[in-house]
C-alpha cells in the first residue's frame, strides 16, 4: 500500500471511529451510513421539533446534513481540513416526517483547497437540496 493509499486508509478509520461518539450528529440524530475516500453519506430522520415558524422544516437543518456528508467527504482525503466556503440551493420543502440522505463527493482534493459537491434527497428520492463547499487542508494531526 502506498504512503498515500494508507493516508487514505487511516483517515476512513479515525474518522469512522470519532462518528460514534460526534456530539452534533447525536443530538440532530444524524447517521453516517457510507464513507469511502472521497464520499460520504448521511441519514437524518427529521422530526416536528425541525419545523420553523411557517411549519415548515428549517432551512438549516437540510443544511446540517448536507455538511455533514462535505466534512466526512473531504476530511477522508486530506485530514484535517476546515470548510472556507458552503454554498446550498434549496430546491424543494423537506417534510416534517422525512428520512434525508446528504451525500457528499470530493471534486478535487488539492495541497491548498478542495472542492465538493453534495445533494439531499429525501426517502423518495426527492432532490431537496444541492451544494458545493470548499475546505482548506490544515494539516495532519498525527
Amino acid at each position: 500500500m502506498s504512503g498515500q493509499e494508507n493516508s487514505a486508509a487511516d483517515n476512513l478509520a479515525e474518522l469512522k471511529a470519532k462518528a460514534k461518539a460526534e456530539p452534533i450528529a447525536s443530538f440532530l440524530n444524524m447517521h453516517l451510513i457510507e464513507l469511502s475516500p472521497g464520499y460520504a453519506r448521511i441519514a437524518m430522520k427529521l422530526s416536528p421539533e425541525y419545523q420553523n415558524f411557517n411549519g415548515l422544516v428549517f432551512g438549516g437543518i437540510v443544511m446540517a446534513v448536507a455538511d455533514q456528508a462535505f466534512a466526512y467527504a473531504s476530511n477522508s482525503l486530506a485530514y484535517p481540513s476546515i470548510a472556507s466556503q458552503f454554498n446550498i440551493h434549496f430546491i424543494a420543502g423537506a417534510g416534517k416526517d422525512d428520512e434525508l440522505t446528504a451525500e457528499g463527493r470530493v471534486v478535487k482534493s488539492g495541497r491548498r483547497a478542495g472542492l465538493s459537491e453534495m445533494t439531499v434527497t429525501n426517502q423518495e428520492g426527492k432532490l431537496i437540496a444541492k451544494a458545493t463547499g470548499t475546505t482548506i487542508p490544515v494539516g495532519s494531526s498525527r
